[in-house]
């Protein structure tokens, strides 16, 4: 399965700013069953984009904006190719636990163990954890297939319940949140009760006609993995119930968002800035032609193209309104 990605971000500052540096982590991973067969960084003003892979090989591009601007627009375009995942049992033997743990002790997971940023232990989520009856029990797969299902039907999905950087207590006062939400829960709970090395995915979701999906479609999607033995790296969903599979776009790992936001940056000025974001994904032929681009949707080049257009301007000046000023 191919899929082409189109993901727009724009900040509008309310008065120019004089300088913009960036990074972004917009590029899709390529591993076994998924890669990245094009890749393209459209930045506005022009500029020159750098690019490095961070410790856990997550793509990361970086530029930096010297000369005032109003605003700021990201184009990141790829085409990725999805495999088949291969399909999961419904249970491992009783002695995973023993066999995790071996693993665990043997290799380096601590980055993955420890609480993090965004996935710490409050007493909310010990209490969440009490509420659940979160414990090792039958098998590392059993207890995460449950727990995947026990967040997605305790939380609500309400998008703008909560921000970027929002802390998990918000979510749980509230039991509403959003896919970032549900990662950094799962993730606190997995670590710190079942002991078992969890991340945070950032990425895509593809949203067919018959699938149903909680999460938005035209936004960024996360979710998490588990290491479990046997089976490696593990996906789950728990915004959606799902194991992440073929519709799982993988873009960057981390211990939670804050190692993996899509943008990161600061700008120079006394401003107050609007972000707006925009995300596309559609199922593809495969890779065009070398005479011929991905198609664009009619809709979405109006998007970038009014993203794309400066802010209005206030009309000039009259030297009667100057002389009125000046009277004042």
């Amino acid at each position: 399965m191919y899929y082409s990605i189109r993901h727009l971000t724009k900040f509008l500052y309310k008065t120019p700013v004089s300088e913009s540096i960036m990074e972004t982590r917009m590029h899709p991973r390529s591993d076994a069953q998924q890669r990245c067969l094009t890749f393209q960084l459209s930045v506005s003003p022009r500029c020159r984009v750098f690019s490095y892979r961070d410790h856990l090989a997550n793509h990361v591009h970086h530029f930096d904006i010297p000369g005032q601007h109003g605003q700021l627009v990201i184009v990141a375009e790829s085409l990725v190719e999805m495999q088949p995942h291969p399909e999961l049992p419904t249970s491992l033997p009783a002695a995973a636990w023993d066999e995790l743990d071996a693993l665990v002790h043997e290799s380096d997971f601590w980055e993955m163990l420890l609480p993090s940023e965004f996935a710490i232990s409050t007493p909310a989520l010990e209490a969440l954890a009490d509420h659940l009856s979160l414990q090792r029990a039958d098998d590392p797969l059993s207890v995460l297939y449950r727990l995947n299902e026990q967040l997605y039907r305790y939380f609500d999905y309400k998008p703008q319940t909560t921000n970027a950087d929002s802390p998990i207590d918000d979510a749980l006062n509230t039991k509403a949140g959003v896919c970032q939400d549900f990662s950094h829960i799962m993730i606190a709970l997995v670590r710190s009760r079942l002991r078992v090395p969890c991340r945070y995915v950032s990425g895509y979701l593809y949203h067919g006609e018959r699938d149903h999906d909680r999460s938005i479609a035209s936004a960024t999607h996360a979710w998490i993995e588990a290491f479990l033995p046997e089976l490696g790296w593990v996906g789950f969903d728990p915004t959606n119930n799902l194991v992440a599979a073929d519709r799982h776009i993988r873009t960057a790992i981390g211990r939670d968002y804050a190692d993996v936001p899509p943008t990161h940056g600061i700008f120079r000025g006394r401003t107050k800035s609007e972000l707006s974001v925009a995300v596309r994904v559609e199922p593809s032929e495969g890779i065009p032609s070398l005479d011929r681009e991905l198609p664009v949707p009619e809709d979405w080049s109006m998007l970038v193209e009014k993203a794309q257009a400066l802010p209005q301007q206030p009309p000039p000046i009259t030297r009667r309104q100057m002389q009125q000023s000046q009277q004042q």
